[in-house]
């Protein structure tokens, strides 16, 4: 088995226990001075009713215990830092440094959320700028960057379209979605009221405009978008498209969660879309997982602006930086405060890096290689829309599935090549997708590594696709009851004795 392995080999160190089980009475972590005030106990500051008078099963361990235990898991973690991250869909990019250290200037991380406008005009501005530099990259009237997440962002959209139609005498009933789109498009549009009318996919993978039409009717509200779509296929007619749903009396909503395709080369303002979201940690090189903090902007043309959420941040005619919350056709706050700020901050820090050349040349590299990736595997792995593709390509399983290996199967052997697996399953309208997006943080050194690294388990299958079956080979815990986990997750660790 190990010649067959490339770039990865096992951990150097032992499995690890947890925490709790290392534990021994009477270990300390710390050693603090002696009380030189008088003692008080948890019941006389908190009350009683609020104080326990033990902490029970809390790890009692040595300092350098802790440290060797923490600092050996983290050895275990995959992250951006250390290599490709090709979930299509999800743009991994890499979080410039210098975009953490701005976020972490005295004046700019350390302001509270309540400081008086008069003293916050630093914060207001980057707002401020952050807000124009978005409504110049996306071709929008006005935005809000109040939406902690893409998600947030959608519903915020869609709030604003059903306010708007509402105020014309009929918010209808409907949103069309193509069945291509994001899982968070039926549920945004499911939350906000209405209900979902699927539109089909023609042979190229774009919207179909015939059945787009028949659809669009007095009952729809509009039309819920990505463009490039998740397949990575920019839509051709995308300015026939919005036609068809504005002759309709509907809006145009976009997912913007594949902008990093687009940024510099085209605006969405331009062809046609009245709403839609920014995932600034997709595009904008803000940190992405671990469950945020994330940023969902929404940017909308001027007929849906009066109902941005409150308060907009805007500019004075005297020069001042101020938040604006009279206007009574808002749909009201949708975040605390003004969203998560230290993600516009290090978003504006991206863009003002980069500049417009910048920007645009991003764009191009991450199309670039996308491309590079598809031209090479392309007769390894089956093409299901086999036309040029925008950000990320989509592959399917259908000839590795002749053998019995499926999509999930490769994924988990492409760890034992040392990579992070690509989005498997998804989009559903291919079955058995693989979903790779490379960006442009990707060297063409690191893509040739991970093509080779796919190509060779491509070969795999076809001599021996049981030895596929069983990756992977190289990770402290191989193949997982993972609809056990998914259906009776265990969360909290509890003492053996205690466990039913």
């Amino acid at each position: 088995m190990e010649n067959r392995i490339r770039d990865a080999r096992p951990h150097v160190t032992r499995n690890e226990d947890l925490i709790f089980e290392r534990s021994s009475p009477g270990k300390l972590g710390v050693q603090l001075a002696p009380l030189d005030v008088p003692a008080v106990s948890p019941a006389e500051l908190l009350g009683a009713d609020m104080a326990r008078t033990e902490i029970e099963g809390f790890p009692e361990i040595s300092e350098l215990e802790v440290i060797r235990h923490f600092t050996r898991l983290s050895t275990w973690n995959y992250s951006v830092d250390a290599g490709l991250y090709p979930l299509g869909s999800c743009t991994m990019k890499y979080n410039a440094r210098i975009n953490e250290k701005v976020a972490r200037l005295e004046g700019v991380g350390t302001e509270h959320p309540y400081t008086p406008q008069a003293l916050a005009q630093g914060c207001l501005r980057i707002l401020h700028e952050t807000a124009r530099c978005l409504q110049e990259i996306t071709g929008m009237d006005a935005i809000s960057l109040q939406p902690a997440a893409g998600a947030q962002g959608e519903l915020t959209g869609i709030l604003m379209m059903h306010a708007c139609l509402a105020e014309r005498g009929n918010a209808r009933k409907y949103i069309l979605i193509p069945d291509s789109a994001h899982g968070t498009n039926p549920a945004s549009v499911a939350i906000s009221g209405y209900e979902v009318r699927p539109i089909k996919s023609n042979a190229q993978g774009c919207i179909d405009i015939a059945d787009l039409t028949r659809a669009m009717d007095a009952d729809v509200a509009g039309l819920m978008l990505t463009n490039p779509n998740t397949l990575g296929i920019f839509e051709p007619e995308i300015a026939r498209i919005a036609q068809i749903v504005h002759a309709g009396g509907g809006l145009v909503y976009m997912d913007g969660a594949n902008m990093n395709a687009l940024v510099g080369i085209a605006r969405p303002g331009d062809f046609g879309v009245d709403v839609m979201h920014l995932n600034l940690h997709k595009t904008f090189s803000t940190p992405h997982g671990g469950g945020g903090p994330g940023s969902g902007p929404v940017a909308v043309k001027k007929i849906l602006e009066p109902y941005l959420p409150v308060p907009i941040v805007e500019k004075s005619p005297e020069g001042k930086i101020q938040l604006n919350y009279d206007r009574p056709r808002s749909i009201g706050r949708v975040r605390a405060f003004l969203g998560n700020f230290g993600m516009a901050v290090r978003a504006l820090a991206y863009m003002l890096a980069n500049g417009p050349e910048g920007l645009r040349q991003t764009t191009e590299d991450a199309v670039l290689n996308a491309n590079y990736v598809r031209s090479r595997l392309r007769d390894a792995y089956d093409l299901p829309y086999d036309q040029p593709c925008m950000h990320e390509c989509v592959f399917s399983d259908r000839r590795q599935a002749e053998k019995g290996v499926r999509t999930m199967d490769i994924a988990k052997r492409l760890i034992d090549y040392g990579f992070h697996p690509y989005t498997t399953a998804f989009p559903l309208i291919v079955s058995g997708a693989l979903m790779i997006e490379p960006t442009e943080s990707a060297s063409k050194e690191e893509l040739d590594k991970f093509i080779d690294a796919l190509l060779s388990i491509a070969k795999e299958v076809e001599e021996d696709p049981a030895f596929v079956l069983k990756a992977p080979y190289t990770t402290r815990v191989s193949r997982l009851d993972e609809v056990g986990a998914a259906r009776k997750p265990i969360l909290r660790w509890k003492p053996a004795a205690s466990r039913s």
